[in-house]
């Protein structure tokens, strides 16, 4: 459990550091300009490393809900946990978002932590984080496309229909199919049962 926290506080640490990068290289630009820099870094490594970890490295999450967690799907919830602390962090700072936002934050933190702490059910977790996070950085491209005024050309175009296409996809269908193993999955404990669907 050192290990996890420690992991985390790095993760933290981490994200703070290159927010404070793109700041003072940037301080002609907006501090949501800084943020969601940061945001769309972790949404592209997020979205690759749970990408690998559910189709390649495995365990398949829609066989191995409930299962023990593996060394990567730590690392990849603490990395994750770390930017959700920060997120949350900068959110309450510059009160930037609504309580309903803020709740989302808390809940992710929350379940990312518990998942942890279980040693279990990290698979489930990993795969919701893939369908979710896949369509994020789109969603950031689109915010800096309309902060610089490029947004209304087939670019901003282009970017709208593969959000579109990866949300039906990936968020819809595949996380249709993630809530029904999970649901179904006997070896995951009703807590894990209900945030899924929660965090879609």
């Amino acid at each position: 459990m050192v290990s996890i926290i420690l992991q985390v506080i790095c993760s933290f640490l981490v994200w703070l550091s290159l927010y404070s990068g793109f700041w003072c290289w940037n301080k002609h630009r907006t501090l949501e300009w800084s943020c969601r820099m940061i945001t769309l870094m972790h949404g592209l490594i997020v979205t690759f490393l749970s990408g690998y970890i559910a189709l390649i490295d495995g365990p398949w999450p829609l066989t191995h809900a409930g299962h023990p967690n593996t060394a990567h799907q730590v690392r990849l919830m603490c990395l994750t946990l770390g930017y959700f602390l920060f997120d949350l962090s900068w959110c309450i700072y510059f009160k930037s978002e609504g309580s309903l936002m803020l709740s989302h934050h808390m809940l992710s933190i929350c379940g990312t932590a518990f998942v942890l702490m279980l040693g279990k059910s990290a698979t489930e977790v990993n795969a919701v984080l893939f369908v979710s996070e896949s369509t994020n950085p789109l969603l950031q491209v689109r915010w800096f496309l309309r902060d610089m005024g490029h947004y209304h050309n087939f670019l901003g175009d282009l970017v709208d229909s593969l959000f579109v296409t990866l949300f039906l996809g990936l968020r819809i269908i595949g996380g249709a199919w993630i809530i029904h193993s999970v649901m179904t999955s006997p070896k995951t404990i009703w807590m894990i049962k209900v945030s899924p669907g929660g965090k879609q």
